[in-house]
C-alpha cells in the first residue's frame, strides 16, 4: 500500500469519528435526527466509520449541499418579518 492510499483511508476513518454525531446532516438534505432507541447494527459508530472510511469525499459533498440548504433556510427566515 502506496502513502496516498494509506493517508486517504485514515483521513476517512477519522473523518468518520469526529462527524458521528452529526451523521443525520450527511445525507441527500437535512434530515431529522433519529431517535436512538432503535438497536440496529448497520446504524452504529462502526458502520458509520467504515462507510466514511471508503467514502469521505462523497460524504463532504453531501455535507456541503445540507449546509447551503440549511443556510439558506436561515437567511430566508431571517427576512421574513416577524409578526
Amino acid at each position: 500500500m502506496n502513502w496516498p492510499i494509506a493517508l486517504f483511508l485514515i483521513f476517512g476513518f477519522c473523518f468518520g469519528l469526529v462527524t458521528y454525531s452529526n451523521r443525520h446532516l450527511f445525507s441527500e438534505g437535512p434530515t431529522k435526527r433519529r431517535d436512538n432507541s432503535e438497536n440496529d447494527l448497520l446504524d452504529g459508530r462502526v458502520m458509520w466509520t467504515l462507510t466514511c472510511t471508503m467514502l469521505w469525499p462523497v460524504m463532504v459533498l453531501t455535507g456541503l449541499n445540507t449546509w447551503w440548504i440549511l443556510s439558506r433556510r436561515r437567511a430566508v427566515a431571517a427576512r421574513r418579518p416577524k409578526d
